[in-house]
């Protein structure tokens, strides 16, 4: 939970360097979305070379067409995990660049280019140039960044929930692709990406989930849970897809129109598709003067696949972003429970 904070005063730092123009925050920033894309590239390359081995094992006779799938989903569980163990390290230095800003060793008169050190940025002089005289190609790629608040829709309504409404939090990272539709027209773009979603939920009065076996109900604690760091995790890795409306101002440059993505006011309505990468639940309490923390991980009932609808709309690389599970969270319990989310998105282009 304290990541997830860490994680939201970043994003309004980043709100605030767009309005203020200070690029070395961004810059940096950026920087470290780089890695992250490098980490998952890689994991997603080594996936496909696992599988392939796979299929020529099942071609060949050497194991049946079970023993294939199931090494499958084997080989994508661990490539998902060391994508999240690999990210963490980059993570760590999201909130170190986060505490710079705050303690204010990034000052307003910071520049990206400094003596000795070289430039670090999305694109490099040579590309932002070319985009500056050309304007952005038909395809542009983004690194998505959002965070909010979380909760279920229980009944159709979210008053009187069972979860705390600031303790219940989402994070959402990942990489889009942006395709202008109109050859002649910036209005109209598909986006479309992956991105990995974590969904947190705090239950109120000292409840945690507990597994029935067929249903997951809140039940009260037999311990005095600590609110701020008893909470229970759902990741997703999911595919976004949403029609932009993107309102950007074209140029016009001998006689050239010249089109630049994220420049105006934008907003995009779609939907999501995901799969459910874990789930589970941290407890934290003192028993006998000792703080204990535990970490249950299990099926709990969560239904394999997840989706839904969202929507954004904004100015600029800000939005406002909310998503909508049409998906019960649970599978079998007596009264559906659907996720909402709510926040800032940030789409880096």
């Amino acid at each position: 939970m304290r990541n997830l904070t860490i994680y939201l005063t970043g994003f309004l730092c980043l709100f605030l360097t767009n309005l203020f123009g200070q690029a070395t925050f961004e810059s940096r920033a950026k920087d470290i979305a780089a890695k992250i894309e490098t980490i998952t590239k890689e994991e997603k390359a080594a996936l496909k070379t696992e599988v392939e081995l796979i299929n020529g094992q099942l071609e060949s006779g050497a194991i049946t067409a079970a023993q294939a799938e199931s090494q499958k989903q084997q080989v994508a569980d661990k490539r998902a995990k060391n994508i999240e163990t690999r990210v963490a390290s980059a993570e760590e230095e999201l909130k170190a660049l986060v505490q710079e800003k705050v303690d204010g060793k990034i000052s307003e008169n910071d520049s990206v280019h400094k003596k000795n050190k070289i430039s670090i940025g999305w694109d490099n002089k040579e590309d932002r140039k070319k985009k500056e005289e050309n304007g952005e190609p038909r395809t542009t790629s983004q690194f998505v960044l959002a965070g909010g608040f979380n909760n279920l829709v229980t009944d159709g309504a979210v008053a009187n929930s069972d979860f705390g409404y600031l303790r219940s939090v989402f994070f959402e990272w990942g990489f889009t692709h942006n395709t202008r539709i109109l050859k002649e027209s910036n209005l109209l773009h598909f986006k479309y990406g992956l991105s990995f979603t974590y969904n947190m939920l705090t239950a109120t009065d000292n409840r945690a989930f507990v597994d029935t076996g067929n249903q997951t109900v809140l039940a009260v604690s037999p311990h005095h849970l600590r609110a701020k760091d008893t909470y229970f995790k759902n990741v997703f890795l999911e595919l976004p897809l949403h029609l932009e409306f993107d309102f950007s101002k074209n140029e016009t440059k001998d006689g050239k129109k010249i089109f630049r993505s994220h420049q105006g006011f934008r907003m995009g309505f779609g939907g999501f598709v995901g799969y459910n990468v874990n789930s589970k639940q941290f407890l934290s309490y003192k028993e006998n003067g000792y703080r204990i923390k535990e970490r249950q991980k299990g099926n709990w009932n969560i239904d394999d696949w997840n989706y839904g609808v969202s929507a954004y709309i904004g100015y600029k690389e800000t939005s406002l972003y909310v998503k909508y599970d049409l998906n019960p969270m649970f599978k079998n319990n007596a009264v559906d429970q659907n996720n909402i989310s709510a926040g800032i998105r940030f789409d880096l282009n």
